[in-house]
């Protein structure tokens, strides 16, 4: 059986992580609604948009062979600080709030996860959580740290991947990169589920 693999995102951090199973795959913008509902929870939301996101792009996918699968990924993430919903500071006023919140604190990000099969019309669904414990912080430390990283389009203001790693005291959860916004463990296990082994679609 072919597939191709359709990843339901324009974010250049899930592009990345995914770059990392060495398998073919495009990007697609799911063009979404990301409104939350009154009363969600951090986990229906994300599991909702991600779901919503892997839709969205299966809908444009027209079936041309029997012979190929496409599955299609979806992906959403939120963090939760004193059981508030935190999304993406887009200033640096906010990003610095958003890091006094969390400073001595820990916040768990809550990612869904999506992947559709095009040709059998399922789709399967999941959430991980990852706690990250912040160290206490002081205000230089914060304002040097926003300056330096510009964390300005990562919810809750910072980027693990680089400097973000100095402000905490430890990170706990199944797989890291589910704290940049895809979760590789859980992933490659719902493509098994759909006949896609990654280590045997290598070439």
């Amino acid at each position: 059986m072919q597939y191709h693999l359709i990843l339901a995102s324009t974010s250049p951090f899930r592009r990345q992580i995914l770059e990392k199973l060495s398998i073919p795959f495009v990007c697609q913008n799911p063009e979404t609604d990301e409104t939350v509902k009154e009363s969600e929870s951090a986990v229906d939301l994300v599991t909702r948009l991600a779901k919503n996101k892997a839709l969205a792009v299966a809908s444009t996918v027209k079936i041309h062979s029997t012979k190929q699968t496409t599955l299609v990924i979806g992906s959403d993430q939120v963090c939760v600080i004193d059981e508030q919903i935190i999304g993406k500071p887009h200033t640096t006023e906010k990003a610095f709030q958003q890091l006094k919140n969390a400073s001595g604190k820990t916040i768990t990000f809550y990612t869904g996860l999506a992947l559709h099969n095009c040709k059998t019309n399922q789709t399967e669904t999941r959430c991980e959580l990852f706690h990250v414990h912040f160290r206490i912080l002081t205000d230089n430390e914060i304002h040097r740290y926003i300056a330096q990283e510009q964390p300005l389009n990562c919810a809750g203001s910072f980027k693990s991947e680089g400097l973000g790693i100095t402000l905490f005291e430890r990170l706990e959860g199944k797989d890291p990169n589910t704290l940049i916004g895809l979760p590789l463990i859980t992933l490659t296990e719902l493509l098994r589920n759909q006949g896609f082994n990654v280590l045997e679609q290598l070439n």
